[in-house]
């Protein structure tokens, strides 16, 4: 008998129809001899029905009761599920975060697992019942609810197929798996059959939308198994696996934008030891990520330098806060901010051994005028800011040039 984790997003339980369509795949899976712990988003667009409800309650509203409030889509998709599985005529139970023994550390909206008590999971498997694993929650040794961000069912996904060891991790979504572009913005793309770990880590942390970054880390960090497929279709979909010699044959897997970006830039940093660590430092004590890092000489001011980063939009609001009181402390004289740029990106791990891969970009961008505003790379992706107005347009013929 096998164990199969599968986990269905919010687009795959939006509606009544789809939450049976769900169901019925299901007890297909268990029908054929499998164990199956099924994780679930909340319906279509709950949270983003939630937050907005908060905001108009609330001018505060305290980490820890959006963590509680967000936590309650999950909970009625998980019940709602459960009941159409056993109109299926099969026994389910639907369980949430502290009966999923799933422990997490205190950073509301964005908690990290730190262990899960597979106990009560186990119990009821092997009681023959199907489990209805509540998504994207967690709980804190103190016992209050926390959240693993956005896409966090992913994580709660792969850390459940971990935990238990699962043969597999379906992730189930609206689209058939990931695309060597978003195929709403470029023609000719086309669904990618077999992909690395260490090229989805890259491709998730960049903007494809299709995976959780934490979940591809934690798939790779304990050889989880990945399939990202429809739950609208039979079709297989991508499988997220070890790299092979056919993948170091192609010099670039896929090409992404991310315009959820807000760059920031310190200007007339004081040119001496420790000031880039007391800003960054404090960015990174409120858990805000910082991403694509330039310093620069300014021309009109000797001893100083300007120092421009970007951020998720989402941590934008709190990194102004932060950066201006750091300004006025003397860590700087001016702060700007831009948040009409996108970040655009090319994957490959045959970059390795494919030498022109980054000229290929700049003479591509270039010779449609397309401006590079800031460059950063790693052994397997190139990324540059461009202007966000000219981002699908810089997408479009990057995956022609490199003929995906």
């Amino acid at each position: 008998m096998e164990l199969h984790v599968q986990k269905y997003g919010g687009s795959s339980v939006a509606d009544v129809d789809k939450i049976k369509n769900v169901a019925r795949r299901i007890v297909e899976t268990a029908d054929q001899g499998n164990q199956v712990v099924a994780v679930v988003s909340a319906l279509g667009d709950t949270t983003d029905e939630l937050i907005e409800l908060a905001e108009e309650v609330s001018n505060i509203r305290p980490k820890r009761e959006m963590d509680l409030l967000m936590s309650t889509g999950e909970v009625i998709s998980s019940a709602l599920l459960a009941m159409a599985v056993a109109d299926e005529g099969k026994d389910a139970r639907a369980l949430i975060a502290h009966q999923l023994g799933i422990k997490t550390d205190f950073t509301h909206t964005k908690a990290r697992i730190l262990n899960i008590d597979d106990q009560r999971l186990r119990q009821e498997l092997e009681a023959g019942n199907i489990v209805i694993a509540a998504g994207f929650q967690g709980i804190t040794e103190e016992e209050d609810v926390t959240t693993l961000g956005r896409g966090g069912s992913d994580t709660t996904a792969v850390a459940l197929a971990a935990a238990l060891d699962a043969d597999e991790c379906e992730i189930y979504t609206d689209v058939d798996g990931v695309f060597t572009a978003n195929p709403q913005v470029v023609k000719g793309a086309h669904k990618i059959d077999r992909i690395s770990p260490e090229e989805m880590l890259e491709l998730a942390s960049l903007g494809a939308e299709v995976l959780q970054v934490r979940a591809v880390e934690f798939a790779w960090k304990y050889n989880v198994k990945l399939h990202v497929r429809s739950s609208f279709n039979d079709q297989i979909g991508t499988i997220i696996t070890g790299s092979d010699e056919d993948m170091e044959d192609v010099e670039v897997r896929a090409v992404t934008s991310d315009d959820d970006q807000t760059r920031f830039t310190v200007l007339d940093v004081p040119d001496k030891p420790g000031m880039a660590g007391k800003i960054f430092g404090a960015l990174a004590d409120a858990d805000i990520n910082v991403d694509m890092i330039v310093q620069s000489s300014p021309v009109h001011k000797e001893g100083a330098n300007d120092i421009s980063f970007t951020v998720s939009r989402t941590d934008s609001a709190e990194a102004l806060e932060i950066l201006d009181e750091l300004v006025e402390t003397g860590c700087g004289s001016e702060l700007t901010t831009d948040d009409a740029i996108s970040k655009v990106s090319v994957v490959g791990s045959g970059m390795r051994n494919h030498p022109g891969v980054a000229q290929k970009l700049f003479n591509a961008l270039g010779g449609a005028g397309i401006n590079i505003e800031t460059i950063s790379t790693s052994e397997i992706k190139i990324s540059v800011l461009v202007s966000e107005k000219q981002s699908d347009e810089a997408v479009q013929i990057l995956h022609d040039v490199y003929e995906l």
